[in-house]
């Protein structure tokens, strides 16, 4: 059974039709890579599986449970996490506070227990920082857990973006084009850092345009163009095909991964 599964997922704004009826699956324990030109539908399509946008049509399912209608926060408890194409930090609060934040997501304190410091607003408080400590760790940047983010690297920011999401406990996550921005060096790092993160259990997604990235990262990607999918497959089948060379791998893209 597929983790993942959209069905005639469509996406209308008024006259523009965003996402065109798309069917695609994403396994378990795979780097799955959606690539497309500008204006395809990528990011569309990811605000649709993680609740952001309601769909026109279609459905989505998440390990066997049809999530449609599933509002964004409930989807995130599910297990779903995602990033965006621009780091969505808090520049002047630490690295740390900015990742607790994601780990509240798991928690249960209420108002009512901030007020009066509750004991269980001080257990879930030193979880949420401990939890944020470990996703830290795990991404390489312990060493800045006090710095204010406003102070960190573009790199760096991409590495918070990451533990954010890692944060909120999830079996997946969606990376809105996590290598933008970053030199190649860099970019091999985060790579590094997807397949580190599926070798402890964490399915990933991602849109990416860095071509020569995502043919030696993806087990299988699926080629949007003008919200439709025109191709799936495997990284070899898809530098190979000659309906993707057209649309979008043509000149210099097909040089970067020859």
């Amino acid at each position: 059974m597929a983790f993942v599964e959209t069905k005639g997922l469509t996406k209308q704004f008024g006259g523009l039709t965003a996402v065109n009826n798309v069917d695609f699956t994403i396994e378990r324990g795979q780097i799955t890579a959606i690539i497309g030109p500008n204006g395809a539908g990528k990011s569309t399509f990811f605000n649709l599986i993680s609740g952001f946008y309601p769909p026109s049509a279609g459905t989505v399912i998440f390990d066997g449970e049809d999530i449609t209608k599933v509002p964004p926060y409930n989807i995130a408890k599910l297990g779903i996490a995602r990033t965006f194409q621009t780091t969505h930090l808090f520049e002047t609060s630490t690295v740390l506070d900015n990742v607790i934040v994601g780990h509240r997501l798991r928690t249960k304190s209420r108002l009512f227990d901030a007020i009066f410091r509750t004991p269980r607003e001080k257990r879930e408080e030193r979880e949420a920082k401990e939890k944020a400590m470990e996703v830290l760790e795990f991404v390489g940047l312990t060493d800045l857990a006090n710095r204010e983010v406003a102070l960190i690297s573009q790199e760096a920011k991409k590495r918070v973006a990451f533990a954010l999401a890692l944060a909120t406990d999830p079996t997946i996550v969606f990376l809105d084009e996590p290598a933008a921005g970053i030199n190649p060096e860099e970019t091999e790092g985060l790579a590094e850092l997807m397949r580190k993160m599926v070798e402890n259990g964490i399915t990933v997604c991602t849109i990416e345009h860095k071509m020569q990235m995502i043919m030696s990262l993806a087990d299988k990607i699926m080629v949007l163009n003008q919200g439709a999918k025109i191709a799936e497959g495997t990284p070899e089948e898809i530098k190979n095909d000659p309906v993707v060379i057209e649309a979008y791998l043509g000149g210099e893209a097909v040089a970067e991964i020859k």
